[in-house]
């Protein structure tokens, strides 16, 4: 990559092109066309790289639809400088904290949602006032090609610029200093993209995965509990950051819920789930991955249902796994695939020990309990989220943050946290010259009992 596009990119920031409103609402206006000219070479862009469902594929794009849509409604509002109040003893004065965009940003998408995950985040970089630079994967190439080719089509090239290129071109692109890197994927890059930002004291938001527990407590309907997370689990393949990665339930509901689970498969995806045009195919490597766990929990005995392999479309029936315990070696990673283990638990407090004793995750489940488990689950753990008597849909709220923590990720984005990701907020305070009091100069006379008083 020549250095002369990061400065035109940047340049464009600091000569003041991008402060205004106008220029802000123009590129959303650019995304909404690029969303509407594109909409059906997206569904099969998804479809070629991921064997996506066009109902799945058109999630990515409702998805933007409406982040598009807060961002538009909020601009004013979150430009606004915001005042605060200055203390009695430093008045006169007006103090403000204003929202200025950071510069030219660096947004490295996924492969599993190429599309959405790649653009989001460009809406935010883009209502903040930014311009940027998108390395889209290099893993669903056809989307990433469209990308590229869209963005050429509906930007000037000195606003959002795609460059593409596999992992050593990205190390490459690391090198240089952008004035925030937005990545998307798995905790082995991120710490690589972390890295690779200290040497220019980089500020970074990583938004990765984890392994997110779904616990079924007593109280769930389970009829609606299995669908819900079978749908949660499948969508995507499985290759879905928010996924529930497998389940804690409680010992006298497990054979309940895995026979409505069972039935909710072969209701969602028929007899021979793996042949299904409703369940797309797996990366190469998420593949290999999955179909070895597979053979290891058959040759166990601890296959429960499915794990049927299509080696040609790389597809694989949806599998449910008993697990011993959470040091079962199917825990070892995240999943990321259509495979569910499950653990059985006595109650709350033997849930708890199992979530705290792992890593945070991007986000916790529990169908079921009493209102007082729900608050024992958080006010006792650590996740980028929590949702009660559902999955994955937390990440369609666009005003809800989302973010992880720990090793699920750092930072947030979506609506206004997207904004203020993309922004520095700026401090300001203005004072007059009419009164000038000597008490703060040398050589120094100061009341500290008057002080005090001023200050309570």
């Amino acid at each position: 990559m020549e250095e002369f596009n990061i400065h035109n990119l940047r340049k464009k920031v600091l000569e003041g092109h991008t402060r205004s409103q106008t220029w802000r609402r123009l590129q959303l206006n650019r995304i909404k066309d690029l969303l509407q000219h594109g909409e059906e070479q997206i569904i099969q862009s998804l479809a070629k790289d991921l064997k996506k469902p066009s109902t799945e594929a058109f999630f990515e794009i409702l998805a933007l639809k409406q982040e598009l849509q807060l961002a538009e409604r909020n601009l004013s509002t979150w430009m606004q400088p915001k005042r605060i109040k200055v203390p009695v003893w430093l008045q006169p004065g007006a103090a403000s904290v204003i929202a200025e965009p950071l510069g030219c940003v660096l947004i490295i998408g996924p492969w599993n949602y190429p599309f959405m995950l790649t653009l989001q985040p460009l809406i935010s970089a883009l209502a903040a006032g930014n311009t940027a630079i998108l390395k889209p994967s290099e893993f669903a190439p056809s989307t990433s090609m469209l990308i590229e080719k869209l963005i050429q089509e509906f930007f000037p090239n000195d606003v959002v610029k795609v460059l593409q290129g596999d992992s050593e071109f990205a190390a490459s692109l690391l090198e240089h200093k952008f004035d925030h890197i937005f990545f998307t994927g798995g905790s082995n890059i991120a710490k690589k993209v972390m890295k690779a930002a200290s040497k220019h004291l980089t500020p970074v938001t990583l938004e990765l995965g984890g392994k997110n527990p779904a616990l079924v407590m007593k109280g769930a309907n389970l009829d609606i509990t299995a669908k819900r997370i079978v749908w949660g689990k499948i969508i995507n393949s499985g290759q879905t950051c928010l996924a529930p990665n497998h389940l804690l339930v409680q010992e006298e509901l497990n054979d309940k819920l895995i026979s409505k689970l069972t039935s909710k498969i072969n209701e969602f995806y028929g007899e021979e789930p793996e042949k299904s045009c409703d369940i797309g195919k797996l990366n190469n490597r998420q593949f290999e991955k999955i179909v070895n766990l597979i053979k290891n929990a058959n040759a166990e005995n601890k296959l429960i249902h499915g794990g049927k392999i299509n080696y040609t479309d790389k597809k694989i029936s949806p599998a449910l796994v008993r697990a011993d315990s959470i040091n079962d070696p199917i825990m070892s990673d995240e999943l990321f695939g259509p495979i569910l283990p499950i653990i059985t638990i006595e109650n709350i407090e033997s849930a708890l020990s199992i979530i705290n004793n792992q890593e945070k995750s991007l986000a916790i489940y529990m169908f079921g309990g009493s209102e007082k488990d729900q608050q024992t689950i958080i006010n006792s753990t650590s996740s980028g989220g929590i949702c009660f008597n559902d999955v994955i849909i937390q990440a369609g709220i666009p005003e809800l943050p989302f973010g992880g923590v720990g090793l699920s990720g750092t930072g947030h984005y979506h609506g206004k946290s997207g904004f203020d990701t993309f922004s520095h907020l700026k401090s300001v305070l203005k004072r007059p010259f009419w009164l000038d009091l000597n008490f703060r100069y040398p050589p120094y006379k100061l009341d500290i009992s008057l002080i005090n008083k001023l200050i309570q």
